[in-house]
């Protein structure tokens, strides 16, 4: 009888131990960032255990993920000047990585935790891959918690380029818009204003002149180039100051303070118009 019991036990045991060995391995999983690849596993997803895995497989997971997460923080250090050629790559890397790199963080992090509960962890180079992957995932953390911000930056600064890049057109057109086709001297009519990045304003008239103002400072009037004795007669200083300051100040072109939406177009800045 108790011989029977102790075989029906070990039997017990073994279909147990049998069931526990036979728990399926995770599937193999790719995850592509920019020019980077890894291969992983999701052990969470079948409740299965690193430790049961191949080491040298799992070192080599590992070490995958660990490059590539080391690649991106490489790559997204410090991101080029907007007149770079690799700033618009850099910056799509980065904006890619926050949406879909932390699912890949949590599971090499969850990965990790474990293997601090396998027999081999302190064989081979699993030490070193385990410290460097626990460094990688923080740092990484930290850049996509940074992400935001420095995206916001990069597109301001691209903004504030174009901005100023098209303002000629836009002063072109204000005066096409605003302008008769033989503006009279002595008429001051404002049909653009602007403020530069320093600060200083310029008011533009019809018929050629302009005030500027420096930042801080008093305006003042700029004649046009090849003005007659009897155009100079015509001209009144205090008139022109006088439209400069009445222009209104929410139609004067300045640079964006705020970087436009993700997926829309930038706001037009003012284009100026007679005051």
């Amino acid at each position: 009888m108790r011989s029977t019991l102790q075989r029906l036990v070990l039997l017990g045991m073994g279909v147990a131990l049998g069931a526990c060995a036979a728990r399926p391995a995770p599937p193999v999983q790719r995850y592509v960032l920019g020019m980077s690849r890894a291969e992983y596993r999701d052990y969470r997803e079948t409740k299965a255990s690193p430790c049961d895995a191949e080491p040298r497989w799992l070192a080599d997971e590992l070490t995958t993920v660990n490059g590539l997460l080391s690649r991106f923080l490489r790559e997204t250090e410090q991101l080029p000047a907007v007149d770079a050629p690799e700033h618009a790559s850099r910056l799509a890397l980065l904006q890619e990585a926050t949406r879909t790199l932390p699912p890949l963080l949590e599971v090499h992090r969850g990965t990790l935790r474990s293997l601090e509960e396998c027999g081999f962890r302190r064989s081979g180079a699993f030490p070193e891959i385990s410290q460097r992957g626990v460094e990688l995932v923080e740092a990484t953390r930290a850049r996509l918690a940074q992400a935001p911000a420095a995206l916001e930056a990069a597109a301001l600064h691209e903004a504030r380029r174009q901005w100023k890049e098209e303002a000629p057109n836009r002063e072109a057109s204000a005066r096409g818009t605003w302008c008769p086709a033989a503006p009279k001297v002595g008429q001051p009519d404002v049909y653009y204003a602007r403020q530069e990045a320093d600060g200083r304003i310029e008011w533009r008239f019809c018929d050629g002149h302009r005030v500027e103002r420096a930042a801080g400072g008093e305006p003042q009037l700029i004649e046009p180039e090849g003005l007659t004795r009897r155009e100079r007669r015509l001209i009144q200083p205090r008139r022109y100051l006088e439209a400069a300051g009445n222009f209104p100040t929410e139609e004067v072109d300045r640079q964006p303070d705020t970087a436009p939406a993700r997926g829309s177009a930038a706001k037009e800045s003012p284009s100026g118009g007679p005051g």
